[in-house]
């Protein structure tokens, strides 16, 4: 089964570089990104995991904790994370999982269609499909992004995304297109014009279900 917006994280507890976790617990009251890979040392993958080393101050701030999925055991994690600390000039200080069982990858849908799941897998065979999942404080679901195995991922965006996840939580407020921290955004369509100035103040009306007011 899919895993969609707004569906509870399936929790699950696994083996990682940073000893045993229970997801839910581990997120406890953050966020939290989950992002998977299909096997340590592939270049691509190496690219991404020192972007996300080089941002973990700014998951930090944002009280948001991160994790890899990879479907290689601690050891080789372990290893695997010399590289990428040497590439990004960062500590990599976030835990990256065992799935070789691939029980996370299956619970959470990561695996590409025709995967062809061997003891000798290659990385396209158990292609995690490199998923990005990004989990509220309740445990929901709440953005989803798959890549394929040649295509790097955009942490900048990813990292744009959570601020507007974390803007709009609760807020009857939504981010435009393209839109970036500090801009304006969209008043919610379940307030009416005066009840929409009397909460943010001056709206821009651009169209009647189109209406602007400054970041909250």
């Amino acid at each position: 089964m899919s895993i969609r917006i707004d569906d509870i994280a399936p929790d699950f507890t696994v083996n990682s570089t940073a000893g045993t976790i229970q997801l839910h617990d581990w997120i406890g009251d953050s966020y939290a990104i989950l992002f998977s890979h299909p096997k340590d040392f592939t270049p691509v993958c190496t690219t991404e995991f020192g972007a996300v080393a080089q941002l973990v101050p700014e998951f930090a701030k944002r009280n948001t904790k991160v994790m890899g999925v990879s479907v290689d055991n601690v050891e080789e994690h372990i290893k695997w994370k010399r590289d990428i600390e040497a590439f990004a000039g960062a500590p990599a200080d976030f835990p990256i999982i065992d799935d070789t069982s691939l029980h996370v990858s299956k619970l959470y849908d990561m695996l590409p269609a025709g995967a062809y799941l061997t003891e000798n897998r290659t990385p396209v065979d158990s292609a995690t499909v490199r998923t990005v999942f990004i989990i509220g404080p309740d445990k929901k679901v709440r953005l989803t992004m798959s890549y394929p195995m040649s295509v790097g991922r955009n942490f900048a965006e990813i990292l744009r995304a959570l601020d507007a996840i974390q803007l709009t939580d609760g807020a009857p407020v939504a981010t435009p297109a393209n839109w970036v921290p500090g801009q304006d955004v969209i008043v919610g369509l379940g307030l009416n014009d005066e009840q929409a100035k009397e909460k943010f103040g001056d709206i821009n009306i651009k169209l009647p279900y189109l209406r602007f007011t400054k970041s909250p």
